[in-house]
């Protein structure tokens, strides 16, 4: 991608900004092409100059973990927002954590079990950072970041205001922020428990990942959304499309709720190979799954014909 925008819109910052930045080696599915301008704030203040700065027109996109996300094979326009170590810092309280937004949702959940803190180990089947756990409602094993969330401070052009969970008027795998709003930290509810029993629902929640899904693989976690009543996994597998592929990409046999980069997949192969699962899901029980996956970027399209994997 040719940089379109000049370096001269982004407001003078002390933090890095970067032309033309691969982006594929920082997403779990390493595809996708460049952004055109990558932009890392030094703290909280210059990320508000950031937002107060750039022009309205301009596309802003913010990248946490990069874990549930296709950045297709044109990249991303205007600025990419990636929060670095000002944002990571987890401070540990009687009754709670306050986290940054880059501090990684397992990290968080280590953090409140060796204080003795139970309520948080959901966050350790949580393949992300707390900033987007905050702004997609992220949730594994029974609990959502609702259920737990006192407040969040959100950066916006008019600084930084904290908001209580029910400003968020969360919903599933959603959160309400307010506009060209960035996460930049968040505390959560918790409370003594005791300590064996809090390793033991981690130790329980870390084999179930490993049991039931492609964790070392190339992989953008649950694909679809379940639908009201129905798991997407079962309706996929149902369709027959455990294994399918199209050339990199395929359906896991593990999990067929995990699309995979078998190793040279692109981006448009994954979101075509994933229409395809929607398409055939639909025509098999009449149900239309809804994308969990965040699929951004300029779109190139994949000319290659999908084909059935191994079933195995």
């Amino acid at each position: 991608m040719s940089a379109r925008m000049k370096q001269g819109a982004i407001p003078a910052l002390r933090g890095r900004i970067q032309a033309g930045a691969p982006l594929a080696p920082v997403t779990w599915f390493r595809v996708g092409g460049p952004a055109e301008w990558l932009v890392r704030p030094a703290d909280a203040e210059d990320l508000v100059t950031l937002l107060a700065g750039l022009p309205a027109e301009t596309p802003l996109t913010v990248l946490g973990a990069a874990s549930n996300l296709i950045i297709r094979d044109g990249g991303l326009p205007g600025v990419v927002l990636r929060l670095g170590g000002a944002f990571g810092a987890v401070q540990v309280e009687p009754d709670g954590i306050v986290a940054g937004a880059a501090a990684l949702d397992a990290v968080v959940a280590q953090h409140a079990a060796q204080a003795g803190l139970a309520g948080l180990e959901f966050l350790s089947g949580i393949p992300g950072s707390i900033g987007g756990a905050v702004a997609m409602n992220a949730g594994a094993y029974g609990t959502e970041v609702k259920d737990v969330l006192d407040w969040a401070e959100v950066a916006t052009a008019a600084g930084v205001q904290r908001l209580p969970a029910a400003a968020f008027a969360f919903a599933y795998r959603h959160a309400a922020l307010p506009p060209r709003g960035v996460v930049v930290r968040a505390r959560f509810r918790a409370a003594p428990g005791e300590a064996a029993a809090i390793a033991a629902r981690m130790a329980e929640i870390r084999a179930a990942r490993e049991a039931t899904q492609p964790v070392r693989a190339r992989t953008g976690g649950s694909t679809f959304k379940n639908p009201p009543g129905a798991k997407a996994w079962e309706l996929i597998d149902a369709a027959g499309c455990r294994g399918l592929a199209l050339g990199g990409a395929q359906v896991s046999g593990k999990h067929c709720n995990f699309l995979l980069n078998t190793g040279q997949a692109r981006a448009a192969e994954l979101e075509a190979l994933g229409e395809e699962v929607r398409a055939r899901v639909l025509a098999a029980s009449g149900v239309a799954l809804e994308w969990e996956i965040r699929r951004i970027g300029t779109a190139v399209d994949a000319a290659a014909p999908v084909a059935d994997g191994d079933k195995a």
